[in-house]
């Protein structure tokens, strides 16, 4: 804090008003607390002992194998959408980009039963699948992948067309002028441009897609070592080993906090 009630960051320091400060302190142990709570009955003498066994592993790998491949799967299709959405006008845009943030607010369920009706056996494009390939989806490990990549989507796609549209289109010109094509431009000047947004957004979305329970347990199931995610096993072990499930939470909980904290500086220095 400097003279003048001046920080050190150049902000002005504010007193709140005092009628203000008891909500805000309330929210903040609402929301605290629950998480506090998982820290103090967790138990600490035997997690060692309990994240080894082969039901925690197996579900905390297949967790982190389907996250990976469904983020690996928002970028190759999640990146071009966003470009096209934020730099080529077409008439509906509006419509598209609210079709793309509906997963955001769609109840997750909701999703999964989508994803049946569509790439179940009998859907629309799930019967053809099977029919002309055998490929079947629901219930199996490219079921969690793809009811993760439907939920998780989004995120990339808001933080990618943000980027794009607040970067500056002054090095592409150049570049254009200067005889790249499309794709040289694309490769070599605009993904370098947006490499932040991407990167945050691929974080997020794979952050989403650890914590994935609605979707994928309705397109998915719950067979333990092939679609039994650790939201799925902690769900499962709430009703036999609650003690499992707190060992689980806790490795979502510290996954969580580690990709805030990834993402604090990004948030602290935006406009």
């Amino acid at each position: 804090m400097t003279a003048g009630g001046r920080r050190a960051d150049g902000h002005v320091a504010v007193r709140p008003p005092a009628i203000l400060l008891l909500p805000a302190l309330l929210g903040l142990a609402f929301l605290v607390l629950p998480l506090a709570g998982l820290l103090v009955r967790a138990p600490w003498s035997t997690l060692g002992t309990r994240l080894a066994e082969p039901q925690v592993l197996e579900a905390l790998r297949l967790s982190l194998v389907s996250a990976t491949l469904a983020t690996v799967v928002c970028l190759l299709l999640g990146v071009p959408l966003a470009w096209v959405l934020a730099r080529v006008p077409f008439p509906g845009a509006r419509l598209v980009r609210a079709l793309v943030t509906v997963p955001l607010v769609l109840p997750p369920v909701v999703g999964g039963v989508a994803l049946l009706l569509v790439l179940g056996r009998r859907g629309l494009v799930g019967q053809w699948l099977d029919s002309a390939f055998g490929i079947t989806l629901p219930f199996t490990t490219a079921g969690v992948v793809l009811a993760e990549t439907f939920v998780a989507m989004p995120f990339l796609v808001i933080s990618v067309e943000g980027a794009l549209r607040a970067a500056d289109p002054r090095y592409e010109e150049a570049a254009a002028t200067l005889g790249a094509g499309r794709w040289t431009i694309f490769r070599r000047v605009t993904l370098p441009l947006v490499a932040p947004g991407i990167a945050a957004g691929a974080v997020l979305c794979w952050a989403r897609a650890l914590g994935e329970f609605g979707a994928t347990i309705t397109f998915a199931g719950n067979f333990p070592g092939r679609t039994q995610t650790m939201p799925l096993a902690v769900y499962l072990a709430l009703e036999t080993d609650p003690q499992a499930a707190i060992v689980l939470s806790l490795v979502l909980l510290a996954v969580s906090v580690l990709v805030l904290a990834a993402l604090r500086d990004r948030w602290v220095n935006s406009p």
